[in-house]
């Protein structure tokens, strides 16, 4: 058995080389995981064109609420109602496909876990490439189902069509091969003939993110026929303050702060000195903390959120207060109620005898202790966990316990941006991926990205979509490579992100970035 002489048809192009270079026997583990990496990529890609999807769905039944909007907004609902009854269909019937294949390539359930015969390659060529009675043919079927698909969606209005049907992510045209058997689709045969079923999969995983993203164009467009997407606010709430503005060492201060009008489809964040606080279901945030140090001190409240024309706004809001000077030994955090991993923070201890006779330790998470001067501390904790900080001025003696977390992950970013839509042309002249640690309260703390992978979809990569492993920041000539080919219509996911920061262990963010080009 051979593998066929032009394998460049096939949907990943480093993984079909790399096939080239073995005799179909033994496929190795890190070419299946490569495999199953760009599938969940895909999968994420998809997830994300679908909620963007629902929103605009929301919208168009808003607008059909609004008496100025109704009757307009009906008709575009009916059509983008279209779209997605044909897109659901399209989906499921590829869901469908991936179950079947899985089955061909012998399916089981294993400790409640789905596993099936991943290296398989006679599988996936019977079931898509070869015609009954030796196989299924699914593969001609995928493709007139998929044909007929993006034909009735251009079908539902004819400006739409001339507006979005040159940049459709669905490019159906035939493929040539010089080794295809007799009365195979060279469609199929250049996508599924001896693929291993996990490449299998992740191609048909390629199809649903296409059809996403031609359900996405669609919808977006029927949309715009009506109006801007509208953010309905619908929750009331102003604030940024505290329980009270005065307070004594070891006292609790509350911080409650949120966004004037509130709506989910706001999504406000709410961090107090670079640590990010849950929302209650009003949309409020209520942060806690114990004060220490004596005198006059400060939080600061960072809120970012939706404005209704999609727009982020953000404001910084200083809260004040004053904490009384105690008659006796005092023991605090200078900076936060914590101790962060791998940094210098500051312990301030103050006690009614003088600083000469105040004694202090610290014990747990390998922690050290340095003394920077009178009455301040420098605790450095190579590990997690917890501290026992114990102070002691000849009078009385005062033990607190301070937990010890990691420093928090940064916000990777390409040109500023965490995802969303990116003007083509911008994105191409962009160099690489930057690690943003966004409102650490620790100045100077820094994270370097290590590594992760690119991953093109859609418009300009129809036949095989484009990906690369890039190690440091910036992209390597690889990753410019692919990205010189992306255009408006183009998805991009930048996934896998590894990054290093301080004590210099590498952590993976769960994170990624997506793009839809404009």
């Amino acid at each position: 058995m051979s593998l066929p002489k032009e394998p460049r048809q096939k949907m990943i192009n480093i993984m079909y080389l790399v096939l080239t270079a073995i005799l179909a026997l033994n496929i190795s583990a890190e070419i299946l995981n490569a495999f199953k990496t760009v599938d969940r990529s895909l999968m994420t890609a998809s997830g994300i064109a679908e909620q963007k999807n629902q929103e605009i769905f929301k919208s168009l039944e808003d607008k059909v609420n609004d008496p100025k909007t109704r009757e307009k907004a009906l008709i575009w609902q009916a059509k983008a109602q279209q779209v997605k009854t044909l897109s659901d269909d399209i989906y499921k019937y590829i869901d469908d496909l991936k179950t079947e294949l899985k089955k061909e390539s012998q399916f089981k359930i294993v400790d409640g876990k789905e596993t099936y015969k991943e290296d398989d390659q006679e599988s996936t060529t019977r079931l898509f490439v070869e015609e009954a009675p030796h196989g299924k043919g699914r593969g001609k079927e995928l493709f007139d189902r998929l044909t007929k698909y993006k034909a009735a969606l251009l079908a539902i209005d004819p400006d739409m069509a001339k507006e979005i049907g040159a940049t459709l992510p669905l490019d159906l045209t035939p493929m040539k091969s010089n080794n295809q058997a007799t009365n195979n689709s060279g469609w199929a045969y250049g996508y599924f003939h001896m693929a291993p079923a996990v490449a299998g999969i992740t191609i048909l995983s390629k199809f649903q993110n296409d059809v996403k993203n031609s359900e996405a164009q669609a919808v977006e467009y029927c949309h715009k026929q009506v109006g801007a997407v509208k953010i309905i606010y619908d929750e009331f709430q102003a604030f940024a303050g505290t329980n009270s503005q005065y307070l004594m060492p070891g006292e609790e201060l509350v911080i409650t702060a949120g966004v004037g009008a509130f709506s989910k489809a706001a999504k406000p964040t709410i961090s107090v000195d670079g640590v990010n606080v849950a929302l209650k279901p009003d949309g409020t945030a209520e942060y806690k903390a114990t004060v220490g140090n004596s005198g006059a001190a400060s939080k600061r409240v960072h809120i970012s959120f939706y404005k209704p024309d999609g727009t982020i706004a953000t404001k910084d809001v200083d809260v004040k207060y004053t904490v009384g000077v105690p008659s006796g030994l005092v023991v605090s955090t200078d900076k936060t109620r914590v101790f962060y991993q791998n940094l210098e923070n500051e312990l301030r201890v103050t006690g009614g005898s003088g600083d000469e006779k105040v004694t202090v330790t610290v014990e747990g998470a390998g922690a050290t202790l340095t003394k920077k001067g009178a009455g301040i501390y420098i605790v450095n904790c190579p590990n997690l966990g917890s501290t026992t900080v114990t102070a002691s001025d000849g009078k009385g003696t005062q033990k607190i316990t301070i937990p010890v977390k990691p420093v928090p992950l940064p916000l990777a970013k390409v040109g500023g941006k965490a995802g969303g839509p990116f003007l083509a042309n911008a994105f191409r002249v962009q160099k690489g991926v930057a690690a943003d640690l966004q409102d650490f309260i620790f100045e100077g703390v820094k994270y370097d990205v290590v590594a992760y992978t690119l991953y093109c979809t859609g418009k300009g990569f129809e036949d095989n979509p484009g990906i690369a492993e890039v190690t440091g920041a910036y992209f390597n000539a690889d990753a410019q490579a692919i990205i010189r080919k992306c255009q408006p219509g183009t998805t991009v996911v930048i996934d896998e992100i590894k990054v290093r920061g301080p004590g210099g262990s590498s952590r993976t963010l769960d994170q990624n970035i997506s793009f839809i080009l404009q």
